[in-house]
């Protein structure tokens, strides 16, 4: 994806819609440290008690590395420290993580439409609002994981706009590939981090080679506490996220992925 002089984001553009997107994972995330001192046993009543519909918890737990200078020379101590608790809905394609340093909402595939997404994650944030209490946003987040299987690494031209090449004085083929780039987005405060790499076959799950696209797109200020703000914020960053998408993938590829039941699932 190139950035042009004069970038505008245009929340008005309309996407083809992808009967089968090769969503694996869809990520929302909003980081902010607490504010409230809530002792752990509470937090989990809470949580238990406003989401019943999410009734597999797990506690999460932070390693924490010390080193110390003695007698006899440095020694390195680790302890554990409460995060947080990751709960899942019955189903598991929800994740939400509650921790002291954010809010995560993640749909593992197959997703659905943005709409219920972006709701379901809303109102989640909303109790972590009420549990945690941060100040401000410290970073807001879009993320989307894509992997399409199977792929050819020699046909990489038929799925990427931008594919690996071998240098040509080698003339060798591509075992492996990994590329990433970090975009800065003029007059706004967001980036997008876009990968771009080959998966190993992952027996039983698969034997095929797939391709991951990893589109991230976070702001770079803090954002206040506005749902408002919040929400047009979500909106550019998911254009923006659609636009990285659209624009690294070949129409050949975009087609197959409009056509229900024709394109590549995920193993």
């Amino acid at each position: 994806m190139s950035i042009r002089r004069g970038f505008k984001i245009d929340l008005s553009e309309r996407f083809p819609h992808l009967a089968g997107a090769p969503i694996v994972e869809a990520v929302i995330h909003w980081r902010g440290r607490s504010e409230k001192e809530l002792p752990r046993e509470e937090w989990l009543e809470q949580l238990k008690v406003k989401l019943p519909d999410y009734p597999i918890v797990q506690p999460q737990q932070e390693l924490q590395l010390e080193a110390q200078l003695g007698p006899d020379g440095a020694a390195q101590a680790q302890r554990t420290r409460w995060l947080g608790f990751r709960l899942e809905s019955a189903d598991r394609r929800y994740i939400a993580q509650f921790t002291r340093n954010g809010f995560v909402f993640s749909r593992v595939a197959p997703y659905e439409n943005w709409d219920s997404f972006a709701a379901e994650a809303k109102r989640l944030w909303k109790i972590h609002l009420e549990l945690a209490g941060p100040a401000e946003i410290e970073r807001l987040g879009v993320r989307f994981i894509n992997r399409i299987v199977p792929v050819e690494l020699d046909k990489l031209h038929e799925i990427l706009m931008q594919p690996p090449e071998s240098p040509a004085a080698l003339g060798l083929p591509i075992g492996e590939f990994l590329h990433r780039n970090l975009l800065s987005v003029p007059g706004y405060p967001y980036r997008v981090n876009a990968i771009q790499t080959s998966q190993p076959p992952v027996p039983p799950e698969t034997d095929a080679i797939g391709l991951i696209l990893d589109i991230d797109v976070f702001t770079t200020q803090t954002t206040e506490l506005n749902a408002a703000v919040v929400d047009h914020q979500l909106a550019e960053m998911r254009w923006l996220k659609n636009k990285a998408f659209f624009s690294l993938l070949t129409k050949k590829t975009i087609e197959r992925f409009e056509e229900t039941g024709t394109c590549p699932k995920p193993s």
